[in-house]
């Protein structure tokens, strides 16, 4: 059998996993139409019906599972019923998580992983919007003078606390002040609060022909980080 090189025999899905619609179950033989064929990228979980683990870390899984579907497909592989696969991918702890992207193995994890720790692991594997920029790579540009930051908030809120050399322009005047957007000394990247009403904003300003960037996370993504802010 040859997982990464294709030929391996397939046969129909696997079927739903035990108490989840959005976890499948799959075997040797459904390796290849699954994961290697798959559009998305693939987390699989190695687990065991005898381990205790397993069982522990199995809602963890499926609360991913319903929080990433159409982003991510989620598959288990019950060790004890599929020895080649645990063979070929040198399976040595259960569980064990993979990552499969553009047809190989991106990532791999042993030990039992939160929910949260599943969503950061396949994070990096997720197609991006466009314009969208994490906080460490906006970090970088605004440090190579590359962008402004437009903080899109109301004017309160950016006088308690903003990105450094960030300027002011609410959310609601954005679209009447597009010149004055652009006419930054840089390239500007808006952000709000929480990211949500600026990628709305990023998305509707794209339809019209005029692309912009923005902060995935905004504000708190950027503290999460620990990047420096300004405060009065």
């Amino acid at each position: 059998m040859s997982i990464l090189g294709g030929g391996m025999p397939t046969r129909g899905g696997g079927g739903g996993a035990k108490g989840s619609t959005d976890v499948v179950a799959i075997g040797d033989r459904d390796f290849e139409k699954e994961v290697i064929r798959s559009e998305l990228p693939v987390l699989i979980e190695f687990a065991s019906e005898r381990s205790q683990v397993s069982r522990q870390v199995a809602p963890e899984v499926e609360a991913f599972a319903v929080e990433m579907r159409g982003k991510v497909k989620v598959v288990r592989v019950d060790v004890d019923k599929s020895p080649l696969l645990v063979r070929e991918l040198r399976v040595q702890q259960i569980p064990t998580f993979m990552i499969f992207a553009e047809q190989r193995i991106a990532d791999a994890q042993m030990g039992p992983l939160t929910k949260k720790r599943l969503v950061q692991m396949v994070e990096p594997f997720l197609p991006r919007a466009a314009g969208a920029l994490k906080a460490p790579e906006l970090a970088q540009l605004l440090k190579e003078g590359a962008v402004v930051p437009v903080d899109t908030r109301e004017a309160a809120a950016y006088g308690r606390a903003h990105l450094p050399s960030a300027v002011n322009i609410p959310i609601d005047e954005i679209e009447g002040r597009l010149a004055e957007l652009h006419m930054l000394a840089a390239q500007p990247v808006v952000y709000c609060r929480s990211g949500d009403k600026t990628k709305d904003l990023a998305t509707t300003l794209a339809e019209a022909g005029v692309p912009v960037a923005y902060l995935e996370g905004g504000l708190l993504a950027w503290e999460a980080e620990g990047l420096p802010i300004e405060r009065p």
